[in-house]
């Protein structure tokens, strides 16, 4: 199946407070954030035309700018209904929304401290990557080299573009061995997260996930968390050693990308996605429904 290049689409993206046309959507090759990492951005979606938790998003965005030194000049009500606009203008029901700010190319160093802040959001029609019935096979993850880094050496807590860097390395060499992603330990060799979701275990009809103070605790996380203890399970945040993998029954992952998605393998550990998975998967899609926001 071919697919259209991003930079070819049709449609309109968002960019400093205008609707730009898509094609026309371009940043100039000298800036900031290309060259130094000096950007930020966020993964959100759309269920029937609304935006789950966009406010949460948008106050996250805000903070990765905060944290990397730079404002966003628009605040979370603007970023709010500029997000509701380009959905509603694509005419999109299921999509996925990417905001993005970077530093612009009034200067070309280390420090860009006085170059031009840009925003802008796109949305592309992104629908559920599996229904339940593939998702509880579960996805096969690798065991990447590269390590989460020490909160002292890097901004671990903003959703920032260069932090990514060691997360797209992983997960190629991940699908060139066949995997969907790579499962990544902190700088201490303790379970982390993936490259781009969460992860959680079970044992004994608990939940256990990493503490998330060297990576994202995503909002999809926070949700399922919550969706979790709804339910009465017990949720337990804590250090997770690799050796303790082949001790978990169940295992999953998630994101505003993955959802809730549950995992057959890592590297030599194997597991049984089961009913726990089953639930939360079906809360999370009730959760995110507008349907059930209205009732």
């Amino acid at each position: 199946m071919s697919v259209i290049p991003f930079d070819q689409r049709d449609g309109f993206i968002w960019v400093n407070g205008d609707m730009v046309p898509w094609k026309e959507a371009k940043l100039h090759v000298l800036s900031h954030g290309l060259h130094y990492g000096s950007a930020i951005f966020e993964g959100e979606r759309a269920y029937n035309g609304q935006i789950f938790k966009s406010t949460e998003h948008s106050v996250r965005f805000r903070k990765s700018a905060e944290i990397m030194d730079f404002e966003i000049p628009y605040s979370v009500a603007e970023l709010d209904a500029a997000k509701a606009l380009v959905v509603k203008t694509s005419g999109l029901t299921d999509a996925y929304v990417r905001p993005v700010a970077w530093r612009g190319s009034e200067m070309m160093a280390v420090s860009g401290m006085n170059n031009k802040i840009h925003t802008a959001i796109a949305a592309w029609e992104w629908p559920s990557m599996f229904d339940v019935e593939t998702k509880m096979r579960g996805v096969r993850l690798d065991i990447a080299e590269y390590r989460r880094p020490d909160p002292m050496c890097a901004p671990v807590h903003a959703k920032a573009a260069g932090l990514y860097m060691i997360c797209t390395i992983s997960k190629h060499k991940a699908e060139r061995k066949g995997y969907a992603d790579a499962m990544m330990l902190d700088w201490q060799g303790r379970v982390a997260e993936c490259t781009g979701a969460n992860i959680f275990f079970t044992r004994d009809g608990a939940i256990h996930t990493p503490i998330a103070d060297c990576f994202l605790d995503g909002i999809t996380r926070r949700t399922t968390i919550d969706l979790a203890r709804r339910r009465g399970f017990e949720v337990i945040e804590r250090r997770i050693m690799p050796e303790e993998l082949p001790t978990f029954v169940e295992c999953f992952i998630t994101g505003s990308a993955a959802e809730v998605t549950p995992v057959s393998e890592i590297g030599p550990y194997t597991f049984t996605p089961g009913n726990l998975s089953r639930t939360l998967m079906e809360d999370y899609t009730a959760e995110v429904s507008p349907k059930n926001k209205a009732a």
